[in-house]
């Protein structure tokens, strides 16, 4: 197929994630004020979206809670710096079963929990854009699931749509997209809509450019997409994205390296990303062309 390359093109930067990454790089954002500063500097390198999770500013360890959201939420639109916020609804759907021979009890690290408080920190918050991981699916760790029923799913896109934020859809497999399809069929999610491709995660889309290609071909043209990949295939996908006639997602929730052997901030991987879009002769698109393309309201700063 011919390519069509995207001419303009939007960076997303997922600052820091819940990955167990907190340890592994002194890089990763863990209290407030690193997160927000985090996500403004990489905006001030070319990011038009900033995805956050927040953690326990102690132990970096993932968390859900309020007062977080609120300070990261209240720094980033305090600050001179235009940025879109992108936060994550991902959290309180994991289930981690007690091993093949005795699944349950359910093990330490489980955390489930209803639609609405799921979506707490959207309704306190209202970012422009929210996540919205669109299924269930073995996720890296042996007896670790990732869970996200069309129930729940149906639930939560009701309520993002009524918060009147947009959700991003995460789509980490070919069936996901399916079924994004569906909710906005059912008018949970409007159109045209806004998707993520996440390539290359145990076990969802395998991380080759067959299974990406089939994945574009499979999105409505009508709507938008993203890309990324894990690791060292990070910036690779960033190319990929953009000759497919996508956008870009960077960060160090996805990466933590730069090369080989030397770790990265989230400012150089976006400057990276800069030099690569560019480099293919694209635009890189501000936060205001961003909210122009995708229908979105800046918010306010806190009172």
């Amino acid at each position: 197929m011919p390519l069509s390359m995207s001419s303009e093109v939007f960076i997303t930067c997922a600052v820091t994630g819940s990955g167990a990454t907190q340890d592994r790089s002194p890089h990763v954002p863990r209290s407030p004020q690193q997160i927000a500063k985090a996500a403004i500097d990489a905006a001030k390198a070319g990011a038009a979206i900033v995805h956050c999770h927040v953690r326990d500013p102690e132990t970096g360890a993932p968390s859900r809670r309020l007062d977080l959201y609120r300070e990261v939420t209240n720094r980033i639109r305090d600050a001179d710096t235009d940025v879109v916020l992108n936060l994550t609804a991902g959290m309180g759907g994991d289930l981690v079963f007690g091993g093949p021979d005795a699944p349950l009890p359910l093990k330490d690290g489980t955390d489930m929990i209803g639609a609405e408080a799921r979506l707490a920190h959207i309704a306190e918050c209202r970012p422009e854009i929210c996540t919205l991981d669109c299924g269930t699916m073995n996720f890296a760790e042996a007896d670790y699931v990732m869970t996200n029923t069309p129930g729940m799913l149906r639930a939560m896109a009701a309520q993002i749509r009524d918060f009147g934020v947009l959700p991003e859809i995460e789509v980490f497999d070919t069936g996901h997209l399916w079924l994004a399809k569906q909710l906005v069929a059912e008018g949970l999610i409007r159109e045209p809509a806004l998707v993520q491709l996440c390539m290359g995660v145990p076990w969802g889309a395998p991380n080759d450019l067959n299974t990406f290609m089939a994945m574009v071909n499979a999105v409505p043209e009508d709507w938008t997409f993203s890309a990324f990949s894990l690791g060292r295939h990070q910036m690779a996908y960033a190319a990929a994205a953009v000759l497919a006639g996508g956008h870009v997602r960077v960060g160090l929730e996805d990466n933590l390296w730069l090369e080989k052997g030397v770790l990265a901030t989230n400012v150089q991987l976006v400057d990276r990303a800069v030099g690569i879009i560019e480099g293919l002769g694209a635009r890189i698109l501000s936060p205001a062309e961003v909210r122009a393309r995708l229908g979105l309201e800046k918010r306010a700063p806190s009172a």
